[in-house]
């Protein structure tokens, strides 16, 4: 199976090979508009699927709240803010998002919860967050929350499918990866205390296999 899945990920390779090129030479870029729109549209349905897992993880803010004032939020990969509308109230967000064009977006969100003290959206990647102040917020920072798509089992043929049509995939979900064992990460990453459990809501294929939890550094 694993020649086999190679092979057919290289078919679909060769397939994007135009996006490819477009992409090194800039073509790409009204994408970059076009992309939030797309995730708005999408962050409904998401959620509607998501709304009990969601709000069984967000549940679990208020043990990180600080002695005194509001408990300070960094969310990484904001996108249009779907999760706003479970965050406690009196919060205060820090947004990051690589894409800046999600800004009209989230200000759309944050006009329609208002319990929320919208502090900055800053373009950033998750790699480089060097725009944010150390030690300045409480969740990703004191608490690491993640409910992300993951890799699936490798003997299961959404695992197949991920790794054939990731090539595509990459370019139609704005660089999004789905082969990534993230839960890996975690695990080395030397935290002191790690909740994660897997889930497999019911999603597209290609994102259906999720990990939930937080961890403390």
């Amino acid at each position: 199976m694993t020649f086999f899945m190679h092979a057919c990920a290289f078919f679909i390779k060769m397939i994007t090979l135009p996006l490819h090129v477009a992409e090194t030479v800039g073509l790409l870029s009204f994408y970059k508009r076009v992309f939030p729109y797309v995730m708005s549209k999408c962050a409904d349905a998401y959620n509607d699927k998501m709304n009990d897992k969601k709000r069984e993880l967000f549940r679990s803010l208020s043990k990180f709240y600080p002695t005194n004032g509001p408990l300070r939020i960094l969310e990484v990969g904001c996108g249009s803010g779907a999760n706003f509308g479970y965050y406690p109230t009196g919060c205060k967000l820090t947004c990051t998002d690589p894409n800046p064009h999600f800004r009209s977006y989230l200000e759309k969100s944050m006009a329609k919860n208002d319990h929320l003290v919208y502090d900055s959206f800053v373009v950033a990647s998750g790699e480089n967050l060097q725009g944010v102040e150390d030690n300045s917020v409480d969740v990703v920072g004191g608490a690491f929350f993640f409910m992300e798509h993951v890799v699936s089992d490798p003997s299961s043929w959404i695992y197949f499918l991920q790794h054939v049509l990731q090539p595509l995939w990459y370019y139609m979900g704005y660089f999004c990866e789905t082969t990534r064992a993230i839960w890996k990460d975690l695990e080395e990453a030397g935290f002191s205390d790690l909740q994660l459990r897997h889930i497999h809501p019911p999603l597209f294929f290609m994102i259906r296999p999720h990990i939930v939890g937080y961890a403390v550094k």
